[in-house]
């Protein structure tokens, strides 16, 4: 397969985070966060990030100035939603010849082996997004992955907007996005911020794909440890102590 490339969600405040830092440089296990993503991401191979910046983009820079590796910046400023973040990286996306994985870098707890199943599934398969999914006890507030008769991926629906029997669904959307690079620029091209925030999502790709006869598949290849989300100060810790007992101090 050709080079893959990811594009790293970083410039969120993380107003929640009771922290002035940007949240991708909230520490766990005594690193900035960012670390942990950008470390699972060479072990699975993927060695061009670029990195979306925005709420303290100096600081960002300056932590990850000492790291190896092919890293570019890309500052979203204003901040219009995930899929206005990726727009901003068109001009580094139109080089990229292999697959683009998109990623959160609040996500120290992603997984190169999970990676590493992603990008062996896309290989064999090469649709215009493969989601990388979770299968997850409790589901509450995640977004559910809805499947026809035959198995086959037919959308995402948000918990705010499911149907009791959608409800009951297990399967749910990590925001783990890996995408046939000309795919994801169509469908950028036609993202819409028709909706009540005026922003551009990224999970809208995945309807626009399918709409237009593009193959869009799900894959429940993430682990538990990987649903662990952190939006505040107490997530932070709960992560924290989950890492260090798994080995990561």
């Amino acid at each position: 397969m050709t080079e893959p490339c990811a594009v790293i969600l970083a410039a969120g405040k993380g107003t929640r985070m009771k922290s002035d830092l940007p949240k991708v440089l909230c520490r766990v296990v005594d690193r900035p966060m960012i670390h942990f993503v950008l470390d699972a991401l060479e072990e699975a191979g993927i060695r061009r990030h670029v990195i979306v910046v925005g709420h303290q983009a100096d600081a960002v820079k300056k932590e990850l100035a000492s790291r190896n590796g092919q890293i570019e910046f890309v500052l979203q400023e204003p901040q219009l939603g995930t899929g206005h973040a990726v727009q901003m990286c068109r001009s580094q996306l139109e080089s990229v010849e292999g697959p683009t994985l998109v990623l959160a870098g609040d996500s120290p707890l992603v997984q190169s082996a999970s990676l590493k199943k992603l990008l062996g599934e896309f290989e064999q398969t090469q649709p215009g997004l493969l989601l990388g999914t979770l299968k997850k006890d409790d589901p509450t507030g995640l977004g559910r992955i809805i499947r026809n008769a035959e198995g086959e991926f037919t959308g995402i629906v948000e918990h705010k907007d499911a149907t009791p029997e959608q409800l009951e669904i297990n399967e749910v959307n990590m925001s783990t996005y890996l995408f046939r690079t000309p795919d994801l620029l169509w469908a950028l091209d036609h993202l819409s911020n028709d909706n009540a925030q005026s922003e551009y999502y990224l999970t809208d790709c995945a309807q626009l794909l399918r709409k237009d006869n593009r193959p869009v598949e799900a894959l429940p290849v993430l682990q538990q440890c990987e649903s662990l989300s952190i939006n505040n100060v107490e997530e932070l810790q709960s992560v924290d102590e989950t890492m260090r007992a798994m080995g990561y101090a």
